[in-house]
C-alpha cells in the first residue's frame, strides 16, 4: 500500500485543529485572546469598563470567527478543485463550515465558561460565505488571466 502526502488535505486538517484548539480555552482564556488590542486602548485612554473598549473588544472576537471560517472555506475549496470534485463545491464548502461551526459551538457547551451561541455559528457561516466568494471570484480572474492590476 503506497501512502500519498496530500499538503491541502493536511492544512485543512491543522486549520480544524487550530480552530478546536482555540475554542477550548476555558472562559477567561477566551476572554484574553483580544487583550493585546485592550491594552493598546488602555494606553490611548480607553479604559476597563469604558463602552468603546467593551464594543470593540466584542468586534474583535466576532472578526475572529468570520475570518478563522472564512480561512476553513477556502482550505476546503482548494482540496476539493485538486481532487477534481468541484461540482458544487460552494454549497459543499458552505455545509462543512456551518456543520463545522454547529459541532465547535456544541464543544463548547463542554467548557468552563463557554457556552453555545447559534449567533455565532452564523457568524462562522457568513465567514464560510466570504471565502468562497473570493475564492470564485479568484478562480474567475485567473480563468480569463484578467490581470487584477493593470498598468495601462
Amino acid at each position: 500500500m503506497r501512502f500519498n502526502f496530500n499538503i491541502r488535505f493536511t492544512a485543512l486538517c491543522l486549520w480544524m485543529g487550530v480552530i478546536f484548539l482555540l475554542s477550548h480555552q476555558n472562559g477567561q482564556d477566551s476572554s484574553e485572546t483580544s487583550g493585546i488590542l485592550l491594552e493598546l486602548l488602555e494606553f490611548m485612554g480607553v479604559g476597563p469598563g469604558s463602552s468603546v473598549q467593551g464594543a470593540l473588544s466584542y468586534l474583535v472576537r466576532k472578526a475572529g470567527h468570520f475570518t478563522e471560517y472564512l480561512i476553513l472555506a477556502v482550505l476546503f475549496l482548494r482540496y476539493r478543485k485538486e481532487r477534481g470534485t468541484g461540482e458544487k463545491s460552494a454549497f459543499c464548502a458552505l455545509l462543512f463550515v456551518f456543520l463545522y461551526a454547529s459541532s465547535d459551538e456544541f464543544h463548547q457547551s463542554f467548557i468552563p465558561g463557554r457556552g453555545p451561541a447559534f449567533s455565532d455559528v452564523l457568524i462562522d457561516t457568513a465567514g464560510g460565505l466570504a471565502g468562497v466568494i473570493l475564492y470564485e471570484w479568484k478562480q474567475r480572474v485567473l480563468e480569463r488571466k484578467i490581470p487584477i492590476c493593470s498598468g495601462k
